[in-house]
Order: structure tokens, then sequence, then C-alpha cells
């Protein structure tokens, strides 16, 4: 197998610094100057791997989504056999959604959803998040034993997991839900909307 080339690991070791950029200042704020500053290289070097400042945002929102889904991953590689996928992640959301602020990303982009680009992209994270939520949620009804048409259907519950989130990235970034509540908020709701309590 060959060696990954000089641009995708540069990709990799820059995508870190380029979403914390965009996270704390926005798109319109961020600068390839400013990144190319925290990333500590001159400008043409970032240029080399995308070739404008809405190509880095583009690869920022869908680092959002490969940090969570790897996070995710690992999780359930590691869980046990009596709890189910969406409980595991479900339990770790409760204590960790928001960690990273890569939220940010998505608020910042709704910012920008006149440009084609970046809504397909907001479209494609949401999309993917939704797939995989309706995925573990599926697994787990099938667990309890829930019947098709019981509870709210599987999309609805995504999509409500999804709102939640937004809600919790909402209280955490106004300063309005500390830890406890954002917790409460994400284990307590969730599980009365994952197990169709609803």
């Amino acid at each position: 197998m060959g060696r990954p080339s000089l641009k995708e690991e540069k990709r990799k070791e820059f995508m870190p610094i380029v979403a914390r950029t965009f996270v704390e200042l926005g798109y319109r704020r961020s600068t390839t100057a400013e990144i190319a500053r925290r990333c500590g290289v001159q400008e043409n070097v970032l240029y080399r791997v995308w070739p404008n400042k809405k190509a880095m945002f583009l690869a920022a929102i869908d680092f959002n989504y490969e940090v969570t889904s790897a996070t995710w991953q690992a999780l359930l590689e590691k869980a046990d056999d009596k709890t189910s996928p969406a409980e595991v992640i479900l339990a770790h959301e409760a204590g960790h959604h928001g960690d990273w602020g890569l939220h940010r990303l998505a608020f910042a982009g709704l910012n920008e959803v006149d440009d084609a680009e970046i809504l397909e992209s907001l479209q494609n994270l949401y999309g993917r998040f939704v797939k995989f939520i309706i995925d573990v949620v599926k697994e787990h009804r099938e667990r309890m034993g829930m019947k098709e048409g019981e509870g709210l259907d599987v999309e609805t519950v995504a999509w409500s997991f999804v709102g939640l989130a937004t809600a919790a990235d909402i209280g955490r970034d106004l300063k309005l839900l500390g830890s406890k509540k954002r917790s409460k908020l994400m284990g307590g709701v969730g599980d009365v909307v994952l197990n169709g309590k609803v």
C-alpha cells in the first residue's frame, strides 16, 4: 500500500486547526491569513491543500461528522451487549455533547445557506447524522421488542435528537444551561424520545 500523499498528510494535520478557527471566529471573520498563522505556515501552503477559504469551511463541516461518527463508533466497539448502541450514544452525548464546539460550524454555515455549496454541505452533514441515528434507533427498538408503528416513526425520533442537541448547544453557548442541566436535557428527554414515551 502506498504512502499517503503529502497533501493528505497536511490536510489531516491542519484540519483540526482549520475547524477550530471557524468554530471560534465563524465563517466571515475567519481569514486564510489567520488560519495559516494558527497552522504555523504561509497561506500558500494552505492553498496547496484547499483552493480557497470556502473549501476549507466545507472540509471543516465534513470534519464535524468525521470526528463525531468516529467517536460514536469507538464507543460502540467498547460497549457491552446489554446496552443498545442508541443508549450508548445517548449516555455519552448526555455528558459530552458539544465539548468540541463543532456545532458552531453548522451554526456559522446557517448564515451562508444562500451559497449552494454550503447549503449542500450542511444538508449532507445533517442527512448523515439523521441516517446514523435512524440505524441505532431501529436496532434499539428491535432489542426492546417494539413493533413497527409503535411510538414515533424513527425519522421523527432522529430529527428530535438533532433538535435536542441543537437546544443543548444553544443553552451552552448562551450560558443558559450548565453541564448538569444539559446532561439532564439530553439524557432525560432523550430517553423519553428514544423509548417512545412521547
